[in-house]
């Protein structure tokens, strides 16, 4: 079993004899890949364009676009979610990480400088990547150590950009 979070509302998954059933009830669906992380999905005779931008296997979340509209998922699995029921849940600890480019791209913008207290959450920087600007988050609270990259910079995937 797992647990999705798509826009604050959270879904139950199983997979189940080559079904997949979103709390409770069973969906068929036919998808098609279509290219290198595109696919086509059709679901109750309507058809989607799904294209996978990113998948953050650290935080466990999945960044796409359905028919060209963002949307982020955040994934459990079934040894997040006992952790969670047993009160504890690694995501608790509020410390700041490494901030890593998530895919190949271009520094847009950077929104924070060195010595800043950041939150968790607080959007530190812009990629942009398969023309789409990405906003980076940080992780947890902490205090920026390094910024290693600069504006117009290229980086490659899981190059370290911001050091708390």
């Amino acid at each position: 079993m797992y647990s999705a979070s798509i826009n604050n509302s959270v879904f139950t998954v199983e997979k189940s004899n080559g079904s997949i059933k979103v709390n409770d009830i069973f969906f068929q669906w036919d998808i098609t890949k279509t290219g290198d992380y595109h696919y086509q999905v059709v679901f109750e005779e309507k058809s989607f364009n799904l294209e996978l931008v990113s998948i953050d296997q650290e935080s466990k979340t999945v960044i796409l676009k359905l028919n060209n509209k963002p949307c982020e998922i955040q994934i459990k699995d079934k040894f997040d979610l006992l952790l969670d029921k047993l009160g504890l849940n690694m995501a608790t600890s509020t410390a700041a990480k490494d901030i890593k480019a998530p895919m190949p791209g271009l520094i847009f913008d950077i929104k924070v400088k060195e010595g800043d207290e950041v939150k968790k959450g607080d959007p530190v920087l812009i990629l942009e990547a398969m023309k789409m600007e990405n906003i980076l988050k940080s992780p947890g609270d902490g205090t920026v150590q390094a910024i290693k990259i600069k504006k117009g910079e290229s980086v490659e995937k899981n190059q370290v950009l911001i050091q708390f």
